[in-house]
């Protein structure tokens, strides 16, 4: 099958994978297509893809996928695998201007075509799959040519093309960076640093007990319990059934069937010595410019004006962190910009002289 799609460039790439039912993370399906045909890998049974990897670094063959972050990094993750001579129609549509990017919207717009989301949260570790999973899961790739076509001549169009073969160039550098098991896991979970330290030792012991289930069970953590419960018990620090019960974020049926362990985390957490309790590290902060400040709202005012013109997105003509870049280096010419690395060749075409004027 890679030998024939090979000849047939360019070629639609996607994968799915379980996240949302699994805890263990993998890819789960590879699907294909041609302007001709379309296929469909079961990387659980065909468990060498290295064909599959000559062709991502084919540089003959044009690749094309829809929103390839999460692709590009997972294909990076399980198979080292890495690509070349991209096309992304999600990041095509956003620098058109389109103000919606999901596939299902793009294809109705450029090609009339209605996808169904059934099988949207669909369980791909699930064998076999059904007909209609399948039938969804081709259907992800098999109109992708096509939208690729139009896309390109919508950006043409709009003198934008350059643009976008610089984004896409971009995403051949894409590498797998997920989180680390540096056993601080519990520390990312959103409204832990607000905790206290006895707290934050509650939250670190329930994250623990949490992983180990659903490492046994192979169900994704949230499916066990919930953040927002484990830091409901974090900061109530209930000692008894009765206390626990009265936790406002937990369930009644969860506090049932994980009561004992929920309490038994607490009174562990409640014995660390007050010398051993875990403490957010917080960075000292650079002193206050307000000259930053100032440049930065002039920046977001400059940006905001020429993305109104050119009806793109604001964040898409130029993110948060470039601009950033831009009003920590406070350029003064030309040459100040383009050494500033957030800077795409494009952003500096388009929008470099609005960028040094807000800077003066």
């Amino acid at each position: 099958m890679v030998t024939a799609f090979r000849r047939e460039s360019p070629v639609a790439v996607d994968t799915e994978a379980a996240s949302f039912h699994r805890f263990v993370d993998r890819i789960y399906l590879v699907q294909m297509s041609t302007r001709r045909a379309t296929a469909i890998i079961d990387p659980v049974a065909v468990t060498d893809l290295s064909p599959l990897g000559v062709l991502l670094s084919d540089p003959g063959v044009e690749k094309i996928f829809h929103d390839a972050d999460y692709d590009l990094r997972t294909l990076d993750r399980d198979y080292g695998f890495r690509a070349v001579r991209l096309f992304d129609s999600r990041v095509a549509a956003q620098l058109a201007g389109e103000p919606a990017i999901g596939l299902a919207a793009l294809l109705e717009k450029y090609l009339g075509l209605k996808l169904s989301k059934v099988h949207q949260k669909a369980d791909w570790s699930q064998r076999p799959l059904t007909p209609g999973m399948l039938e969804y899961a081709a259907a992800d790739t098999a109109h992708l040519p096509a939208l690729r076509d139009a896309l390109e001549a919508r950006l043409r169009e709009l003198s934008r093309w350059e643009w976008a073969t610089e984004e896409f160039t971009r995403l051949e550098g894409l590498r797998w960076t997920g989180p680390q098991d540096d056993g601080a896991a519990y520390l990312r979970i959103k409204g832990a640093k607000a905790l206290r330290p006895r707290q934050l030792a509650v939250l670190r012991e329930l994250s623990a007990w949490r992983e180990s289930i659903a490492r046994r069970e192979d169900k994704a953590q949230f499916r066990i319990i919930g953040n927002e419960s484990l830091l409901g018990v974090s900061r109530a620090l209930p000692r008894t059934v009765e206390e626990l019960a009265g936790v406002k974020d937990l369930p009644a049926s969860l506090a049932k069937r994980h009561g004992p362990a929920l309490l038994e985390a607490v009174e562990r957490a409640l014995a660390v010595p007050e010398t051993e309790l875990p403490r957010v590290e917080r960075p000292p902060r650079p002193p206050h410019d307000p000259s930053y400040d100032v440049r930065q709202e002039k920046l977001k005012a400059a940006r905001n004006a020429r993305a109104a013109e050119l009806g793109v997105d604001p964040g898409v003509l130029l993110g948060r962190v470039a601009l950033e870049a831009v009003a920590r280096a406070h350029p003064t010419d030309r040459a100040g910009l383009a050494r500033i690395g957030e800077l795409r060749r494009w952003q500096l075409s388009v929008l470099g002289d609005a960028l040094l004027q807000a800077t003066v």
